[in-house]
């Protein structure tokens, strides 16, 4: 018998992707079945993937488990919201009641956690480079990184309850899909930037980001942490080159007011863990990614990054789709 995937947070964009892809693969991957859940079904086409209406924020995600006779569980329902209240609850409780279902479901054998760079945060104090040992040095005591740090070590606690439970996490740079708050940002007409300060990105393309999911999902032999990111740096100033957008330099003190007054504006919004991220940046170290998942990623960061601003559509570049 193969195995049966449960992939949550359907309606975004990574996830409906993620879930295809391994559905139209199953069978030269041994999986039988691929669900996905959200409280909101996808806008595109499902392919092969089998939808359940579901909030993982209730107990309800437990019977899904159980009923669909689910063993590997990819987490993908993590990510900054319109309002804080809900991310959080999403983000948190989601994810702790799903990790207390699976906890009760014996079949449960694999864990996959779609976790984010941002659980190191960003600060003057930064590393020049973090690998998966380095602990934040600012930057996570608010917003989405504080929600990254708290679901990571919700995913730890679990681990030590359930040690036959294959656990993976995934530290990924930031995909420049619709959902993503740097994507927002450079979509806009005019860019808001830090004075003085000329900050390191890294970003991962979608077909690295779905490379790294499978195998996570399918190599059995692999567990533990990686980050994920393209080879090499886009510098903030070479980004807003490739754009030919103008700037707005403002003084470090204030940035954050100035830039979200600013692109308010304009129809847009900042997030105060991107103010830190425009003024500090942040490099992940991939030797993990490649040593162990045995994982070379075939875009780098400025590659992505060059693909992302050759599919800017109009719409964004007046400022009326950025959000």
């Amino acid at each position: 018998m193969g195995r049966v995937v449960l992939v949550t947070g359907l309606s975004r964009d990574i996830a409906l992707r993620c879930a295809r892809l391994l559905a139209d693969q199953g069978d030269a991957l041994g999986i039988d079945k691929v669900v996905g859940v959200d409280v909101t079904p996808p806008r595109e086409d499902l392919g092969g993937v089998k939808f359940v209406r579901a909030d993982i924020r209730t107990p309800v995600i437990a019977k899904v488990i159980a009923v669909e006779d689910v063993d590997t569980v990819v987490h993908l329902d993590l990510g900054p919201s319109h309002g804080r209240g809900a991310a959080k609850e999403l983000n948190v409780i989601g994810t702790m009641q799903l990790l207390a279902a699976c906890q009760r479901v014996s079949h449960v054998t694999t864990f996959v956690l779609g976790s984010s760079t941002a659980v190191y945060g960003t600060s003057a104090r930064s590393p020049a480079l973090f690998t998966e040992s380095s602990v934040a040095r600012g930057g996570t005591n608010a917003g989405f990184p504080k929600d990254v740090c708290e679901v990571e070590g919700y995913v730890r606690g679990f681990a030590r309850r359930r040690p036959d439970v294959r656990i993976v996490t995934l530290r990924s740079a930031q995909v420049l899909d619709a959902g993503a708050p740097l994507a927002a940002y450079f979509a806009n007409p005019v860019l808001p930037t830090v004075a003085g300060y000329d900050p390191r990105l890294q970003f991962l393309h979608v077909h690295d980001a779905l490379e790294v999911m499978r195998r996570a999902v399918v190599d059995e032999g692999v567990q533990g942490t990686f980050n994920v990111a393209g080879d090499g740096v886009v510098m903030l100033s070479q980004a807003v080159r490739r754009l030919g957008r103008p700037t707005v330099p403002f003084p470090p003190v204030g940035f954050g007011t100035a830039a979200r007054t600013m692109l308010r504006a304009m129809g847009s919004d900042i997030t105060p863990d991107l103010h830190r991220l425009l003024m500090h940046g942040r490099v992940v170290d991939t030797t993990a990614l490649r040593t162990i998942l045995g994982y070379a990623p075939a875009y780098t960061s400025a590659e992505a990054f060059s693909m992302f601003a050759a599919g800017l559509q109009p719409g964004l570049l007046s400022g009326r789709g950025a959000s």
